[in-house]
């Protein structure tokens, strides 16, 4: 029998999950202290099942209503974008702007605080928006767009609480050092989650290829993030989530066009 303390609060912590990582209007009466957030991160991946669902109704209804494949795979890019705030595409903008910008690492991180945006961080958006919907209009069929969206967004959401955990935050403050470190059962916990729809939404070969590449990525940007600016920051968390999600859509791509 299932406690109900236990359920309840991993139900706390999954709709701290969706109020952190979404627009969706939920109430938390209680208050947030540190490591709450970083507790609740198991959860991302859950998240993003859910964005990508999201995206794949509008996609659909975009199809029942004859919209062209490129139009439809924009509107479904704005939705989920619209459903997340633009939080993780404001972190790749970010990411790109102080770290293609800054010549020091203080000059990096007040580049990154700053909320106006650069050549750098427009660059990165429009390549990230154009590689996502390409990718989504190659997909074509409705079933198999809802496949890559939910393993995309819940892939490129699931090493977040990982990438936490392995590397340290930059600053004493700001929206990664006040989340706190998830432990490595949350880390665990997200990765599986985020594994299995990796294996579900794309076919096995694919998943396979996908974690691989992620785990690369993710490596890839412990290293640069630390070379750059001795950590993470909020705003490196949104650009991994970012490169993780165009990762997955790319490889379903592929495996639609590839001839069989």
């Amino acid at each position: 029998m299932i406690d109900q303390a236990w359920l309840r609060q991993r139900l706390t912590e999954l709709k701290l999950g969706f109020m952190f990582l979404t627009q969706l209007p939920l109430r938390h009466d209680a208050e947030v202290a540190k490591g709450d957030l970083a507790r609740a991160l198991w959860s991302a991946p859950l998240v993003g099942v859910v964005v990508g669902f999201a995206g794949a109704i509008v996609f659909s209804i975009a199809l029942v209503l004859h919209v062209p494949l490129l139009p439809a795979a924009v509107l479904t890019v704005a939705a989920t974008t619209l459903l997340t705030g633009a939080l993780h595409d404001d972190g790749l903008a970010d990411v790109a702007d102080g770290f293609g910008g800054g010549a020091t690492r203080e000059r990096k991180l007040e580049i990154m605080r700053d909320s106006r945006i650069g050549t750098y961080g427009v660059v990165a958006l429009i390549l990230s928006f154009m590689l996502r919907v390409c990718a989504i209009a190659e997909l074509g069929d409705d079933m198999a767009v809802l496949a890559a969206l939910i393993a995309a967004h819940a892939g490129g959401r699931a090493a977040i609480p990982l990438f936490m955990h392995i590397v340290p935050s930059a600053r004493a403050d700001g929206l990664a050092a006040d989340a706190g470190v998830p432990s490595q059962t949350v880390s665990l916990v997200a990765v599986v989650i985020g594994a299995a729809a990796l294996l579900a939404g794309l076919d096995i070969k694919g998943g396979i290829i996908a974690l691989l590449l992620l785990a690369g990525a993710g490596a890839f940007m412990a290293w640069l993030s630390w070379r750059q600016i001795q950590g993470q920051t909020g705003d490196v968390l949104g650009a991994l989530e970012q490169v993780g999600e165009i990762i997955v859509l790319l490889i379903a791509a592929a495996i639609v066009a590839t001839p069989r």
